[in-house]
């Protein structure tokens, strides 16, 4: 009896956060033009319910996730880039089957050469796509649960790359303009829908191509002692439809060390794209854990 007791009342949580060079002072290296940092973050959680008179369902999920920038400066020359990548199951007693919290692989790359003051001339890319199978679920006629896949690795994948100006005062805040950004939406053709349902790629063909203005922001701040917040936001109009339909996507990075050992990561992800979905896209993440530098 005392077993069943305990079982019912086990809510498992173990969280493990990993934060390269964040959370300890980094070692300047004068030789090196390429400086590093990072943060990974692995989450696990477990709840179980027997008898368990107030509700729950039992469950078991995992996420992992990594934002690691490698950026190189010298003389005049700038290169900047930053991989973000993450990836999250969730799996119920009543469902058939696991189901995604998180899946995204983003990489962005900024090439700068220095004109005047804090001005650049600039080179950008941005590439995104997911890693696993993305699917709809709902019910058959026995009210069995089912699914049917929708998205997949590079369906969609998003590519942009264009010249511009960067204007950078430091690592931590900048802003690149490029007007003229080609944006690439890949897709498997297998998989596309009549009037341009399926991100926005006719039926029948594998890739869609605009040309418009990109403009990308970067600010990274602490607000008080061990609490850093960081600003990811892109802009997009399309010259060659509607261009008064802007994509936006914001991301915030919210991290808090509570102290040496023990950090909060709240992650934050709007997305607005009518080709895609005609209403925001978001995704919201927030775990705590145990902190280890390297």
């Amino acid at each position: 009896m005392m077993k069943t007791i305990l079982i019912s009342m086990l809510c498992i949580g173990c969280h493990l956060s990993i934060n390269a060079q964040e959370s300890t002072p980094a070692v300047s290296d004068t030789t090196s033009a390429w400086t590093t940092k990072g943060n990974a973050s692995l989450l696990f959680n477990q709840s179980t319910f027997d008898n368990w008179l107030p509700g729950g369902e039992n469950n078991i999920s995992g996420n992992i996730g990594v934002n690691y920038d490698f950026n190189y400066a010298k003389d005049d020359w700038s290169w900047d880039n930053k991989f973000i990548a993450s990836y999250g199951l969730v799996k119920t007693r009543t469902s058939a089957f696991a189901k995604k919290t998180d899946d995204r692989l983003e990489i962005n790359s900024i090439l700068g050469k220095k004109a005047e003051g804090q001005w650049h001339y600039s080179a950008f890319l941005n590439f995104k796509t997911q890693f696993a199978n993305g699917y709809i679920y709902d019910t058959d006629a026995n009210g069995a649960e089912t699914r049917s896949e929708y998205s997949k690795f590079l369906s969609p994948g998003y590519l942009m790359f264009g010249p511009g100006m960067l204007w950078k005062k430091h690592e931590n805040l900048k802003v690149n303009l490029s007007p003229l950004t080609s944006k690439f939406t890949f897709v498997d053709s297998g998989m596309t829908l009549p009037d341009e349902a399926y991100f926005g790629v006719e039926e029948g063909k594998s890739m869609r191509y605009e040309l418009g203005f990109n403009a990308a922001a970067y600010y990274k701040f602490g607000v008080v002692a061990n609490v850093s917040f960081e600003n990811i936001l892109n802009l997009y109009a399309n010259y060659l439809e509607d261009p008064q339909n802007v994509d936006l996507d914001y991301q915030l990075n919210i991290v808090l060390k509570v102290n040496r050992y023990i950090t909060t990561n709240i992650s934050f992800q709007t997305i607005y794209d009518d080709n895609a979905f005609e209403g925001f896209q978001i995704r919201q993440v927030f775990g705590v854990g145990a902190n280890y530098g390297f």
